[in-house]
Formats: structure tokens, sequence, C-alpha cells
């Protein structure tokens, strides 16, 4: 995959990680600017590619009563206000093969969930929209295994992708981070640290997914000394009260010394 490709992205010649980071939904339009403004801010003053995440829904819920979105037209025409009002590219995740067609005309990137990354079908359609796509790696999947996603979408005639690890199962309600498969998955595309799901605790009795969002820091400075491409963070302005996946969330008042601490343990890594 070539960063450089992707419209709109800027700073693609600092040497830097690049980011894919927002709310993990979009609420509605107002909040979806105003964490865009903020880290589009942070990005350009630290000089990190920036792409903006937001979902235009949530198809993979605990209970059928969670938020599952503001509907999909109205939260893709905001991320298309997001792009064009801050300039920067925009991802999103896709469910479904009609969502791929209708999501990559309005969005920069697909993403393709981690429950569903062996779907061919749904990948092969995400490829064909000549859209970047990122894979999230199963949390049931062995690094080696990702090989086969990003064969299936460069069978596809579309050379751009990336891998996002995203943990791996622990036990039934934990995740953990191994570092060995950052660069197993780089022999084969782009990869990306997904630091805020890594951290999720799925499965509680509640049917609301936990996390441990004091352990970010630690992840993400990990994934830059062990070779991440990018890291993938969701932000919010009020995680206690988002409505989806508010528990493993990074409070957007952290996001600048985070990021900040986290481009200088980069460029020591470069000088190494």
């Amino acid at each position: 995959m070539e960063l450089n490709l992707i419209p709109q992205i800027k700073h693609t010649n600092s040497n830097n990680f690049f980011l894919l980071s927002g709310p993990c939904a979009i609420e509605g339009e107002d909040m979806a600017l105003r964490i865009a403004e903020k880290i589009v801010s942070v990005t350009d003053a630290l000089k990190i590619p920036y792409v903006f995440k937001g979902s235009f829904k949530k198809a993979n819920r605990s209970r059928v009563d969670s938020f599952t979105g503001i509907g999909d037209e109205k939260a893709l025409k905001i991320l298309r206000k997001v792009s064009e009002t801050f300039h920067v590219p925009t991802v999103t995740d896709i469910h479904t093969n009609e969502d791929a067609a209708r999501a990559a005309q309005y969005v920069d990137v697909l993403q393709i969930p981690a429950f569903l990354v062996r779907q061919t079908d749904l990948v092969v359609a995400a490829a064909k929209t000549g859209k970047v796509v990122n894979l999230k790696k199963g949390q049931f999947m062995s690094p080696e295994s990702m090989q086969h996603a990003v064969t299936k979408v460069t069978d596809s005639n579309n050379q751009q992708v990336m891998v996002t690890d995203r943990g791996t199962m622990f036990g039934y309600q934990d995740m953990v981070v191994d570092f060995r498969g950052i660069p197993t998955m780089k022999q084969f595309a782009p990869v990306v640290l997904d630091v805020t799901h890594s951290l999720q605790q799925p499965n509680q009795s509640s049917g609301v997914t936990g996390g441990r969002p004091d352990m970010i820091e630690t992840i993400a400075r990990a994934g830059i000394v062990t070779g991440a491409d990018g890291i993938f963070m969701e932000t919010h302005f009020d995680p206690a009260n988002a409505k989806s996946d508010g528990a493993n969330m990074l409070h957007l008042d952290h996001l600048e010394k985070l990021l900040t601490n986290l481009v200088a343990i980069r460029k020591t890594v470069n000088l190494l």
C-alpha cells in the first residue's frame, strides 16, 4: 500500500506513523466535527498523517437494544462533511457486500471488521470498489493467517490494503496483543495497531463491553517500538456517555499528550 495515494492525506514525508482516529460511531454532525477539529489540529502540529474514523452503523452489537446508528445515509453524509470541512480522508467499517459500494461513495478507506475478515465475498466487494481496504485481524486468527485475507484483496486487482491488529482472545472476557504479530504481518502489508479495541473486555454479563483505557498509552508505546506503521485509536470528548465502546475509548483531552509521546518514541526508533 502507498500511503500517499489516500486522497487528501497529509504529512506523508514526515517519517511518522499514520493515525486512524475518531469516535466509535457517528452520533451526530456536531460531535463528529468537534472531534475531527481537535484531532486535525493536533496531527497537523505533530505532522502525523491522519485519517478520520467513524462507523456509519454498528451491526455487531451485544444486545438488540444497543445503539446501531443514526441512519446510514445521514451518517455517511456526516463523514463526507468531515472530509470536506477539514480536508482529511475518512474510514468507516462495512458489514455487507451492499455496504461496500454504498460507503465507497462517501469515504476513502473501507474497513472490514475483525469478526468478518474471513468473509470472502465481503473482502472482495470492498477490494473491487478500488478504495483502500483495512483488514482487521480476527480475534481468533493468527498473524500468519492474515496473509490469505490480504491476498483476497490483491487478487481482486487492489494493492491498497493494510492490516490492523486489535488483539487476540484470551479466555472469554479479555484480549491480549501479541507484538510478535506486527513484524510477521508487515511481510504482507502495512500494519496498524488498534490500541483501544485491544483493551476491550468483551462478553460481560451485562451485555455491554468493558475495557481498560488506563492501559492505552502502554499498548500504544509498545506498538510504536515494535514497528507498527500506523495507530488506530477511538476517542471521544465524553467517553462515559458515548453510545458505543465508551469503556475503552481515549478521552479527547488526553490525545495531544499521548500523540506527542508517541512521536518522540518514533523519532528514537527511527535512529536505531
